[in-house]
């Protein structure tokens, strides 16, 4: 069995890279030209700077470049002017054997980087920097009195929760852990967030399917599970170990038993919020990409889905799975998973989510969230 080189699926090394440039413009003393008028200057852009934010999401895979240009006024939240964005390959896990060839780079760097511009994010900061992006990006950090949206990330190995609560009672019964309060743009913002690692949509695979997240070397990788197709076989790869997975021979509804074993391993991991069923919510990653699957939202446009939405799929795709195996084998247990987890955390069947990759054609990813929080360190 493989080791794996480097700590944790969401290896998410934020880089945060700001690289002030400040752009003034003066008018010059001109004798008047009766035969040439003076040059025209925009008046949005006058007497403003300009401020770039770099954001390398350096993953275990590839590395993603955020480049955000920024419109700098007085007392005001920043407006984004542009974001350049590129993808490449390898990634970090590449470098496993040599890090100092990592590190080395930004030492000889042209642009503004601290001692604390490279750190591995948790859960818990990655939720509040989405949160920080998807409420910029809709408007509700413009002013203190814009309403915020609540979003949720659901990724392989961990799932995040994060909203701003209206009700005092929120704050006062929830571990003192899942409140934080920050400043952003002259405000104090406090939100709930907690990301819950090992309840990602890979790790959960693994769990409902019964295996175990560090298998011993002796150890069985045979999983058998009612939440695959009757006389399936195949193999699955989870964090270097290849398993072979069956499915279970007919018997009791398929739907039934493997909701029965989702909720098992959910079984008072997730903490309920009532308030949050009250709230708008925006959704990401495996919710948005199962949601393409089912062809309830367009691939590049999102859309909204409820929560009942994903309840009947998953009743349908897995009713189905002894007549017709859908093309993922793990298909009927995502779907179950993701219906039991958002009920476990406390929405309603009728409650709506929103489910966009970009809004303004920015990503709603934390690296704008997160270029904004080091900005805003700047200044202290």
């Amino acid at each position: 069995m493989k080791k794996p080189k480097l700590v944790g699926v969401l290896v998410l090394v934020g880089c945060l890279v700001t690289y002030l440039m400040v752009v003034k413009h003066h008018y010059t003393t001109l004798k008047p030209d009766t035969h040439r008028l003076p040059p025209y200057r925009p008046p949005a852009l006058m007497n403003h700077s300009f401020r770039y934010g770099i954001m390398f999401d350096a993953g275990s895979t590839g590395t993603r470049v955020h480049i955000f240009k920024f419109q700098m006024g007085h007392d005001e939240a920043p407006k984004l002017v542009q974001e350049t964005f590129r993808a490449i390959k390898p990634g970090l896990s590449a470098y496993a054997d040599d890090p100092d060839q990592v590190r080395s780079l930004f030492l000889v760097s042209p642009f503004l980087s601290r001692e604390d511009s490279v750190s591995i994010m948790d859960g818990t900061d990655e939720g509040i920097s989405a949160w920080i992006t998807v409420n910029f990006l809709t408007g509700g950090l413009h002013s203190a009195n814009s309403n915020t949206v609540g979003v949720l990330d659901l990724g392989g190995g961990s799932t995040q929760i994060t909203f701003s609560p209206q009700d005092e009672k929120t704050i006062q019964v929830s571990p003192v852990d899942y409140i934080r309060s920050f400043q952003m743009f002259n405000s104090t913002h406090t939100v709930y967030t907690h990301s819950y690692l090992g309840l990602g949509l890979m790790s959960a695979r693994l769990a409902v399917l019964g295996g175990v997240h560090v298998p011993s070397p002796e150890g069985s990788t045979e999983l058998i599970s009612p939440c695959l197709a009757p006389g399936y076989s195949g193999s699955w790869e989870h964090a270097d170990v290849v398993y072979t997975v069956k499915g279970q021979k007919e018997g009791q509804s398929a739907y039934e038993a493997c909701r029965s074993r989702v909720q098992k391993v959910l079984h008072g991991e997730v903490l309920k919020v009532p308030e949050a069923a009250a709230g708008e919510f925006y959704a990401f990653s495996f919710y948005y990409d199962r949601a393409v699957d089912l062809g309830v939202i367009d691939e590049k446009e999102g859309g909204s889905i409820k929560v009942d939405d994903y309840i009947s799929a998953a009743k349908r795709v897995c009713g189905r799975l002894s007549v017709t195996p859908p093309q993922s084998p793990f298909f009927c247990l995502d779907l179950v998973y993701i219906s039991v987890l958002l009920q476990d955390l406390g929405f309603p069947g009728n409650k709506q989510f929103k489910l966009v990759r970009t809004i303004d054609q920015v990503e709603t990813s934390w690296a704008l969230g997160a270029t904004f929080h080091y900005i805003d360190s700047l200044k202290s």
